[in-house]
């Protein structure tokens, strides 16, 4: 993701009528959400060279609801070590948060990626 940039994209435009799903904040050692039957998985953030570092800020906010300085260190993290944990989420949960973020960035025309993996 670049540092800088002089000309940022907003984000997909939503339309007023609609209505943008937030996942709801919760403390990470809420282990009870996680049934033996579905574990954990951590959402990883991919640092790519196009990215606007910005626009990966605003995104880890508003799509996996992060506060402005966690977002600048997941970000700012994935910019030097070219990956980052951004949340721990139950399997279905990290996977719509993936497809909304990256529907979000495909739009904006930008190569933002995240992956998945199980916590061991």
């Amino acid at each position: 993701m670049k540092v800088k940039s002089a000309h940022l994209k907003p984000l997909m435009a939503i339309d007023a009528s609609e209505t943008l799903l937030l996942p709801a904040t919760r403390e990470l050692d809420d282990v009870d959400e996680f049934s033996d039957e579905e574990p954990p998985y951590q959402v990883l953030i991919h640092n790519d060279d196009v990215t606007p570092y910005d626009y990966v800020v605003r995104i880890l906010q508003r799509i996996f609801a992060l506060s402005e300085e966690l977002a600048d260190h997941v970000a700012w993290t994935a910019h030097h070590e070219d990956i980052a944990v951004v949340v721990v989420r139950p399997r279905a949960e990290a996977d719509r948060l993936i497809t909304t973020a990256r529907a979000h960035a495909r739009t904006d025309g930008y190569p933002l990626t995240f992956s998945m993996e199980p916590v061991h």
